[in-house]
């Protein structure tokens, strides 16, 4: 694919400067000191005085993570999924959808990921390029939009949404479309890194598969909603809404503001007609993948999610001692992505004592069900290729097993285990679990997931009737 003029808007150093490592040594102690800041004062809002560290990726370091699996679960029982928080089972899809759903989701935003504020400023798109090209072998038209967030109650913060969707140029009509947290800069940064390019294989990038199969695809620049750090708390949307003031202790966290970006992204695919906003998925890796998972989630007009190599606060459970902890999460490096409340779980000293993995009342499998009954695909690499032992791939099976109960409940397939998660044991490497609703596919390449599009999209396809092209069914 071409660099075009309209890509080129996206691909401007101050993108890549949001997304990857700050070069700058003053400006990167900076960002470090104002993120120290306001992590020690959410512990000081939470009365803690010291966090358990979390462990290390490095074998040879004295605290590394564990990858033992007869040490990895230590707290074997997970949170009820099908049962109600006074003890009645849920017998129905009524009462899963009416009580049970919202129970979890009471407690996902309290403990977990936070809660988005009221009031929230409206969005307001426009288009700022268009422009034709080719993506592979097929035509397409892009177009860079911008969502500008009223930001008249606080003028000193601005947020723009960046987001470029992108259609085949000889569609006959509506076509679905994946949004996809990234942005054109960070695509472009891995398809040139030497070391990402390992992690590749040899499939076409996952947006060329996309068009060939006669679908779009819009990258959401997640940098444009917040950033990716502790010191941005204070701006972007969740700053906006805080009017630069540090997080309540039940506020959203990084996820859930990209989360809501997306719903902002489909709030515009709803208005356009090259858009068949009954068929718009969600999609991200590592971080965005955590993100993806929220999306679907929490947004129930999306109707599909691609939920790519998501880890500790994704597909995997949190009651794992396997690789990426909790602890983890609740340090100063990633504790922004949660709500601030998700820091006591790590907690050592504090005035409410310690508090550690098994005393959250949700767990990954219940944010998997919260999906249910849409097409709900997760996706992991392999660890020789750079899909590492951290993220747990099994405990996400386990997770993904779990939460089978709901999607059947609700009338769909899961991935047909029936093995207690407990139990469970992943299949084979490239041994596809896609006869349902809920999928699961662990495939050769590395931390990535477009070693998975070409089944993803003809999973997908599948379950939403989409005809691909003559040309992409013949190919």
């Amino acid at each position: 694919m071409r660099t075009t003029a309209l890509l080129t808007v996206v691909l401007s150093s101050a993108v890549i400067a949001s997304q990857f490592p700050i070069q700058d040594p003053a400006a990167r102690e900076a960002l470090a000191a104002a993120t120290a800041a306001d992590h020690q004062d959410m512990m000081k809002q939470l009365g803690i005085t010291k966090l358990r560290p979390g462990p290390s990726g490095t074998e040879s370091a004295p605290n590394h993570a564990n990858y033992d699996e007869a040490l990895a679960n230590p707290y074997p029982n997970l949170p009820e999924l099908m049962t109600l928080n006074n003890g009645k089972k849920v017998t129905s899809a009524k009462m899963w959808r009416r009580q049970r759903r919202q129970e979890i989701v009471e407690s996902l935003e309290r403990e977990v990921i936070g809660r988005i504020p009221r009031g929230v400023p409206k969005v307001t798109w426009s288009e700022t390029a268009t422009e034709e090209w080719t993506a592979g072998t097929q035509p397409v038209l892009g177009r860079q939009l911008v969502g500008h967030v009223d930001n008249s109650s606080f003028p000193a913060i601005t947020v723009d949404i960046q987001m470029t969707l992108v259609t085949p140029g000889n569609a006959k009509g509506p076509v679905p479309v994946m949004i996809m947290f990234s942005s054109a800069a960070i695509l472009k940064f891995i398809a040139s890194h030497p070391e990402f390019k390992k992690m590749m294989g040899s499939d076409p990038p996952a947006m060329e598969q996309l068009v060939a199969d006669g679908w779009g695809y819009a990258l959401l620049d997640t940098s444009s909603v917040q950033a990716d750090n502790g010191a941005g708390l204070t701006k972007g949307i969740i700053g906006l809404t805080n009017k630069g003031q540090p997080r309540k202790p039940d506020d959203w966290g990084a996820l859930r503001a990209w989360a809501w970006g997306a719903s902002q992204g489909l709030d515009y695919l709803e208005t356009d007609p090259l858009v068949d906003a009954k068929k718009v998925g969600i999609e991200g890796v590592s971080r965005y993948g955590k993100a993806a998972l929220v999306t679907m989630a929490f947004d129930r007009r999306f109707a599909m999610v691609l939920v790519g190599s998501s880890g500790e606060g994704g597909t995997k459970l949190h009651r794992r001692n396997f690789g990426e902890a909790v602890e983890n999460l609740t340090g100063s490096g990633e504790y922004h992505w949660m709500a601030g409340n998700f820091l006591k779980y790590g907690t050592a000293e504090s005035s409410f004592g310690s508090k550690n993995a098994g005393d959250i009342p949700v767990d990954a499998h219940q944010l998997i069900a919260l999906c249910a009954p849409r097409p709900t695909f997760i996706s992991y690499g392999i660890p020789e290729k750079g899909d590492a032992n951290w993220l747990d791939q099994q405990g996400s099976y386990m997770a993904t097993v779990a939460a089978g109960p709901v999607f059947r409940l609700l009338g769909v397939k899961d991935i047909g285990e029936k093995e207690d998660y407990r139990s469970a044991k992943m299949p084979p490497v490239n041994t596809g679990l896609l006869d349902g609703e809920l999928a699961w596919r662990q495939h050769d390449g590395g931390h990535e997931d477009r070693s998975n599009m070409k089944h993803f999209i003809a999973w997908a396809s599948k379950l939403l009737k989409h005809t691909p092209p003559v040309a992409a069914a013949t190919k």
